[in-house]
């Protein structure tokens, strides 16, 4: 192909004008949109959640439908790339239809949708790359029974998702940590040389996660709601599945588990095994340290940024 900048091929151009493209559309998109999207109205069980009423939510419905589209005209999408593509719009519609609900969603309802594209993930999944994933520390292959694998798989889908989700509960912090997330798991891809087009279109999602940010920063101006947040969600899982590496979705989003799916864990023992552990522990944990530890809405993003960023840099060191 022509280089237009000697040493820099036409390929890089593109993919550049893509990100450009990426978060130019998605910051003008949502200035322009978010006075058209639902306006929330509050939780009541969370701590400033009354700070959030009036505001526009459902924004990821922007951001994701932005990513999306920079996808599709920028990269050579194979079949199962725009399986994925189609399965992150379906996360983001359920969301934003119970973000624009008057009466919000049940729990079983989000909770069947959820299963639903984690099982339509895992079949994909499966059928494009097969049952067999390395350990991430040692490089060792590891090849299970595929109706076990595919289980794995759903049981990983659905917890990204709603742990994603419960995140997203103070300005800036589910969007602060799933970029580094998604870009420690870029580097990976990049320093394994794994699927440059799924490299690409991580780059692209935190570059439109990062546009969404400029207007979510605290004290924001808008929130992404469950649309953005469980689409991201699956998008992570998919991520750390096409990198042929599941576990490393542990320590990559350690942060994103440790602050929803306690509260997930929590729940789930008082409403099953009528068990009452971490009564002295408020969920999602985020709102334990803004509440018992006096921390600020910027303290909590910052400082859990900090943790993450940690972790991730120093498991890139060790095993790239």
């Amino acid at each position: 192909m022509f280089n237009l900048i000697p040493g820099v091929s036409s390929t890089k151009l593109v993919m550049v004008l893509g990100v450009i493209v990426a978060f130019f559309l998605t910051y003008f998109a949502t200035k322009i949109g978010m006075k058209s999207l639902p306006r929330d109205a509050g939780r009541a069980f969370a701590i400033n959640g009354s700070k959030s009423v009036g505001k526009p939510r459902g924004a990821g419905i922007i951001f994701i439908l932005t990513f999306s589209l920079v996808s599709i005209i920028f990269l050579p999408l194979s079949i199962e790339s725009s399986i994925y593509i189609v399965l992150v719009i379906l996360a983001m519609f359920s969301g934003y239809f119970d973000d624009a609900s008057s009466k919000p969603w049940g729990n079983l309802k989000k909770g069947l949708i959820d299963f639903v594209i984690a099982l339509a993930s895992a079949v994909t999944y499966l059928y494009y790359n097969g049952n067999t994933f390395k350990i991430a520390f040692t490089d060792t292959d590891v090849t299970l029974n595929y109706i076990v694998y595919g289980i794995l798989i759903v049981i990983l889908v659905w917890v990204s998702i709603n742990v994603t989700n419960c995140s997203d509960g103070v300005d800036g912090l589910c969007s602060s940590l799933s970029i580094i997330t998604l870009a420690s798991i870029y580097a990976f891809f990049k320093g394994f040389d794994i699927d440059p087009d799924f490299r690409h279109m991580i780059i692209f999602m935190v570059v439109a996660i990062l546009a969404y940010l400029w207007f979510n920063a605290s004290p924001s101006m808008i929130l992404m709601g469950d649309a953005g947040s469980r689409a991201i969600g699956i998008f992570i899982a998919l991520a750390v599945l096409k990198l042929g590496r599941p576990l490393l979705f542990i320590p990559l989003a350690i942060m994103l588990i440790i602050d929803g799916g306690l509260g997930l864990f929590k729940v789930s023992c008082m409403r099953f095994l009528h068990l009452k552990p971490m009564q002295n522990i408020r969920t999602p944990i985020h709102d334990h340290y803004r509440k018992n530890k006096d921390w600020s809405d910027t303290q909590v993003v910052i400082r859990f940024a900090i943790i993450q960023a940690f972790i991730n840099l120093s498991v890139i060191y060790a095993i790239l």
